[in-house]
């Protein structure tokens, strides 16, 4: 009990203090624009009253706690409306509940010797109202003070309120911003790089510009270009940004769908060979004009099946053309190697293992092959090594020894690097 007690006296007496807002000054007046509404309020707002202060005035009222909001009249200028809604006041004791408001141009911002009264002035206003002026200068800007009154019988402190505020007329009404984006053709070829251009009207400040297909986020440029060569048939393409820095305003456009046109193009499946191997490749495609590449790998570069000769792989591309839409597709050509160097052999006469076979090279002809003692002695030597020619354990002086032996083998392909390593020779 004594903890409530102590909680509502802290209460009574003001314990608890609202922050004050930017706007409780007039040089961070709240900047207002025609197209949203504010929620502003003078909760813990306060007065600045010094000789030609922001509050120095005495035409309309006498400040308390103001607040201030300004707008900019725009290139033609005119008429202003400001509605003022959804009051709500502070309940505490002794504190006043009505507003008092005005609408001011001033010379010198916030230098209240050059203020002049502009429109109707508001007082006692417990309920919604609205501040009017005519005939506006273009490009100016006014200010709009708010306060709390005072006055009333039993009435010890100003109002303090929160409100909703919205500005409207011809002073502040600004073009309505689009943005549009029109392709030259709907109807593109597969893979086609499609280049989209967003042209704005009436859009200052506007952002990057976010890029969508099918409403799922592609691209964000920071100029109006978008390129793309992924679209689908039927695929549609939208363009977001937004205008105006204050009160942004988003606008989009979309793309008619697109018509992709495409047709039939294989290449077929990857395949793997052996160096120096002819291999057919068989392409399928309903376009009338076609070709592969690179063009000399082919017996027929110009044959939908015909027959590949490499000694590495390769990327082929079977190219095709129709109703003037060119497409590609491809296959790899794996040149895989079959060269096999086991690393032990044999020669005891049992008729198992008894000669160092190399198996894959007979795609080498012109290979050489050296095999050295550990001591760096060599005691076996063979141009274009083969399963006749292979090594059977012996050297120049008789039998090789049981033990470690290391050897060199140049494929001399022009192309493989040079294979060296160790073979075991058990007897």
């Amino acid at each position: 009990m004594r903890n409530v007690i102590v909680l509502l006296t802290f209460l009574l007496l003001g314990g608890f203090s609202f922050s004050q807002q930017s706007y409780n000054s007039c040089f961070s007046a709240l900047e207002l624009c025609p197209v949203s509404s504010f929620s502003v309020n003078n909760l813990g707002a306060n007065v600045t009253f010094c000789g030609g202060c922001e509050d120095d005035f005495n035409f309309c009222f006498t400040t308390n706690n103001s607040i201030w909001m300004s707008f900019t009249t725009n290139a033609v200028g005119g008429d202003v409306q400001i509605d003022f809604s959804n009051l709500i006041f502070e309940t505490n004791p002794g504190q006043g509940n009505a507003i008092q408001a005005t609408i001011i141009q001033a010379v010198a911002p916030c230098n209240s010797g050059s203020y002049t009264q502009i429109g109707n002035c508001v007082t006692n206003s417990s309920i919604n109202f609205s501040l009017n002026a005519i005939g506006l200068l273009a490009n100016t800007t006014y200010y709009i003070v708010l306060d709390g009154d005072d006055t009333g019988v039993g009435v010890t402190s100003a109002a303090e309120f929160t409100l909703d505020v919205a500005i409207s007329g011809t002073a502040v009404a600004r073009p309505v911003p689009t943005v549009s984006v029109i392709p030259n053709s709907t109807s593109i070829c597969l893979n086609e790089v499609l280049t989209l251009v967003a042209n704005t009207t009436n859009c200052p400040n506007n952002s990057a510009f976010s890029w969508y297909i099918n409403n799922v986020l592609v691209a964000v440029t920071n100029d109006s270009l978008f390129s793309t060569s992924a679209l689908m048939d039927g695929d549609i393409i939208r363009v977001e940004t937004s205008c105006y820095s204050l009160c942004a305003e988003i606008v989009a456009s979309s793309t008619p769908a697109f018509s992709i046109y495409s047709f039939l193009i294989d290449a077929g499946n990857d395949q793997a060979t052996d160096p120096n191997v002819a291999t057919t490749i068989n392409g399928t495609t309903s376009a009338p004009v076609y070709s592969w590449s690179p063009s000399y790998l082919f017996s027929d570069p110009n044959s939908l099946n015909t027959i590949v000769t490499t000694d590495q792989t390769v990327t082929l591309t079977l190219t095709a053309t129709e109703n003037g839409c060119t497409l590609t597709d491809y296959l790899i050509l794996s040149v895989e190697s079959l060269l096999s160097v086991p690393n032990t052999f044999s020669p005891n006469g049992d008729g198992i293992n008894e000669t160092w076979v190399i198996k894959g090279l007979e795609s080498y002809p012109d290979n050489t092959l050296k095999i050295f003692t550990r001591w760096g002695q060599e005691i076996y030597f063979a141009s274009g090594y083969n399963s006749v020619k292979a090594w059977d354990g012996n050297k120049k002086s008789g039998k090789a020894s049981e033990g470690v032996y290391f050897y060199i083998l140049d494929l001399n392909d022009g192309i493989s690097e040079i294979v060296k390593g160790t073979i075991t020779l058990i007897r």
